[in-house]
């Protein structure tokens, strides 16, 4: 199948009027079929604006796009909302924008918010999560597709307000500094964008529909950049948000045990096999945080649950033997 449309043959005794108009008719039949499945599937069908309250984040700063440049100026403007005073289209423009692409993919925008010190959470595909975060006062930085699914323009703006009774949405966009667009003509943009959106939270906040497995895995990818400080922030706010989530004290282990403090990360890897007692990991590394403290003993019990929880794993398995080889 190609990828190119194809054009009809018409026979020569129409004239090129007739071509044109039946041209025309042509490609209406191919495009309202696919106008309505779209239709038919949108989210903000689904909303009651009578329990919707108006909203417009007014103080959001904004940035005028230059070419190309939507991606810089949109991060800027949640950056600065989120307390980075310094950011500005230009210097984040040298981070994030791909000359060959002529813009800015979703992963450069996260990559540079965590070198600004924040921890970027992209939103569930959900249009209400979309109106929680700005019930909450935090702009959400949006993919929109302002072409068609073929022939994509692509385009980031801010939401900054909604209007249940005029059914519309308020952006910092581009060139404009209130942009007014209908919630079908918006949604219909971020649909073919794959629902794509992210907020900026301040050091210390959650974002108001954050989920603890996809907030963690944000904080988790700031630990991998071993930004120890911003990271163990983040899992202390998940911990006050969710008590009973493990993987925030086992976040905070490994943070302590790469800085050496062996004694915090045995009291965090501790709570985590309280919260989760079957998970194998966790038993794992405490063992090696007992081992670093001189507890040789201790390690070993600790290292035989390991075993007994994952017997096939290729190193749980093995947890006893790497610690005695450790030893010697």
């Amino acid at each position: 199948m190609t990828d190119r449309p194809v054009v009809p043959v018409f026979p020569l005794l129409l004239t090129k009027a007739a071509q044109s108009r039946l041209l025309l008719v042509l490609l209406l039949c191919c495009l309202l079929p696919a106008c309505s499945s779209l239709s038919s599937h949108y989210q903000y069908q689904q909303l009651s604006s009578a329990e919707l309250s108006a909203i417009e984040l007014s103080d959001t700063p904004f940035f005028p796009q230059q070419q190309y440049h939507c991606g810089p100026a949109a991060l800027a403007t949640v950056l600065q909302v989120s307390g980075v005073q310094a950011a500005n289209p230009d210097s984040l423009a040298q981070q994030v924008y791909l000359p060959e692409r002529q813009g800015s993919l979703q992963a450069e925008l996260l990559a540079a918010s965590r070198r600004a010190e924040r921890i970027p959470y992209v939103l569930a595909p959900q249009l209400t999560d979309l109106l929680v975060e700005l019930a909450a006062g935090h702009p959400v930085l949006v993919l929109q597709n302002l072409g068609l699914a073929r022939w994509p323009r692509w385009h980031y703006a801010v939401v900054i307000g909604f209007d249940p009774n005029k059914q519309q949405l308020l952006l910092r966009s581009g060139s404009r500094y209130r942009q007014s667009m209908s919630l079908r003509q918006f949604e219909r943009s971020w649909q073919l964008a794959d629902y794509w959106a992210m907020v900026v939270p301040a050091p210390g906040q959650l974002p108001a529909t954050a989920e603890p497995w996809r907030y963690l895995q944000a904080v988790a990818a700031v630990e991998q950049q071993q930004r120890w400080l911003l990271a163990a922030e983040g899992y202390h706010a998940a911990e006050r948000r969710w008590p009973g989530q493990a993987t925030s004290a086992f976040g905070l282990g490994n943070i302590a045990y790469q800085q050496h403090d062996f004694a915090a990360a045995k009291a965090h890897y501790y709570r985590a096999t309280e919260l989760a007692p079957a998970e194998a990991a966790y038993y794992f590394n405490l063992s090696w945080a007992l081992l670093r403290l001189g507890q040789s003993a201790e390690a070993l019990r600790v290292a035989a649950i390991t075993a007994q929880l994952a017997p096939d794993h290729p190193r749980y398995g093995k947890a006893i033997q790497l610690l005695e080889q450790a030893m010697e």
